[in-house]
């Protein structure tokens, strides 16, 4: 005769051990199942961080003193450019050319406009206004008089940039010529003539390559 009991307590066992088995399958799998995708990523040290953030702002810094490198010469060429067309005239605006070619750059102008516009208004300060001081751009056709030179450049700059007030709705985007035509809608061939001696003082882009043509071909 067949103990029950007994064979009870086997079954028992041989249910408990299948159990254990199945546990440790459940927590042995994922050890041997990881893919080098499931890997967690190497955390950087703050070190390695500080050191990529210093070279980056190393970067960004040369890269603002190289545009400002070539801002400061594309300046001085203009400078240079408009000072030699004075002095060629022996007009006493001479010396003004890097604060002309800086407010321009400043209001958005073409650079050549402010010099233009003082050489066909008192042919660049020889034939200022003499009423008001300071006069050369013929601004207020000879009523507004400047503390100085400079200030009248900055004040003239201010206002064709349309970054005045009072005159933002004349000069505020628009093209060179919109603005000559503003400036002064008396005289029909204006905005020609001051366009013409803009490019006697040198070409838009003064960092452009001079090209010569070859004339004994």
């Amino acid at each position: 005769m067949i103990d029950t009991g007994f064979a009870e307590h086997n079954r028992l066992n041989m249910k408990h051990n299948n159990l254990i088995r199945f546990a440790f399958g459940l927590v042995l799998l994922p050890m041997t199942a990881v893919t080098p995708s499931m890997v967690t990523p190497k955390v950087e040290s703050p070190q390695s961080i500080l050191v990529q953030k210093m070279n980056n702002g190393v970067e960004s810094l040369l890269a603002l003193n190289q545009a400002t490198d070539d801002k400061t010469k594309t300046l001085k060429l203009e400078a240079d450019a408009i000072d030699a067309f004075f002095t060629k005239r022996d007009a006493p605006l001479a010396g003004l050319g890097m604060k002309m070619a800086i407010e321009a750059d400043k209001n958005g102008l073409d650079w050549r406009l402010l010099p233009a516009i003082a050489t066909r208004e008192s042919n660049a300060g020889l034939q200022a206004c003499k009423r008001v001081d300071h006069s050369f751009f013929g601004w207020g056709s000879c009523h507004i008089a400047f503390d100085s030179d400079e200030q009248a450049i900055e004040t003239v700059a201010r206002h064709l940039g349309g970054n005045d007030d009072a005159t933002d709705q004349y000069y505020n985007g628009k093209t060179t010529y919109q603005i000559l035509r503003k400036y002064n809608n008396v005289i029909k061939k204006y905005p020609e003539q001051v366009i013409h001696i803009m490019d006697m003082i040198g070409p838009e882009d003064v960092n452009a390559p001079v090209t010569t043509i070859d004339t004994t071909a």
